[in-house]
């Protein structure tokens, strides 16, 4: 079993404890149990999209514990089809675009259900848009980090065609941006300024504010029946990424400072 997890780990530059701990261990079992069934993986993704939209669907109706859980099984089943297409070969592009995009519907579904549970439309709205810069940052600082690259899949069918789309629609924009601003703020920077600007201490910390461990606060929060007060920890998110910018600038300046000396 340690074998076929490890076979399954996605090579990421940070750790996601939480996802490590908790849900990568449960969400192997389900990955034992459908391997052998040849279930293709993006129908893992619809079945975590399907549970996801349902716990939205009971956050607005008010059965908060009923709708933690089944936050906490669409994040199980989120590990699962990424860990069953890297053990069984089956990795695709449809399949991350498709994964890609359901968490992005998955999440406006749970935030609209917030709005209509508390009646505060605009804070639901607002934890939406910080949430997503949130996994946006996360997302693009790890990939900068490893050497930059497409930040999207390459792939041939319709159906990946369609998806694919939708992606430049809905994510390219916001990858373009973060890779224009690192192009213009490390410009004419020496290899050590830009080794200090992509450091790996942010990477590490924004690998623990991925979609696992947001869930999984957020079923905390609403099985205990206060899911609003997410919306203030997903702002909070938003200062620690800024501190952690302040940080890289604070890096830079420092590994000038030493060039300088040196020379």
């Amino acid at each position: 079993m340690s074998s076929a997890l490890a076979r399954s780990r996605k090579a990421r530059a940070g750790t996601d404890w939480v996802c490590e701990l908790v849900f990568r261990p449960v969400a192997h079992l389900v990955v034992l149990a459908l391997a052998p069934l040849r279930v293709p993986p993006p129908a893992v993704v619809l079945a975590s999209g399907v549970a996801g939209i349902a716990g939205a669907v009971e956050l607005a109706r008010g059965h908060l514990v009923v709708a933690a859980l089944l936050v906490q099984l669409k994040t199980i089943l989120d590990n699962a089809d990424g860990q069953l297409a890297r053990l069984t070969g089956r990795v695709t592009a449809l399949g991350r675009y498709l994964d890609s995009e359901m968490d992005l519907v998955v999440d406006a579904a749970l935030f609209a259900g917030l709005g209509w549970w508390s009646g505060n439309a605009a804070a639901a709205l607002v934890g939406f848009l910080a949430l997503t810069t949130v996994l946006n940052v996360n997302f693009n600082v790890e990939r900068l980090y490893r050497g930059g690259g497409p930040a999207s899949p390459d792939g041939r069918g319709r159906a990946t065609a369609a998806l694919r789309r939708v992606y430049a629609l809905l994510y390219a924009p916001q990858d373009r941006l973060v890779e224009r601003y690192a192009e213009w703020r490390l410009r004419g920077r020496s290899e050590a300024e830009r080794a200090a600007w992509n450091d790996r201490g942010t990477v590490a910390v924004l690998a623990n504010l991925g979609m696992s461990p947001q869930l999984l606060v957020l079923g905390a929060l609403t099985a205990a029946g206060h899911p609003l007060v997410y919306v203030w920890v997903v702002l909070a998110q938003l200062g620690l990424v800024a501190a952690l910018a302040l940080r890289r600038e604070a890096l830079v300046r420092g590994s000038f400072t030493r060039e300088q000396e040196v020379t």
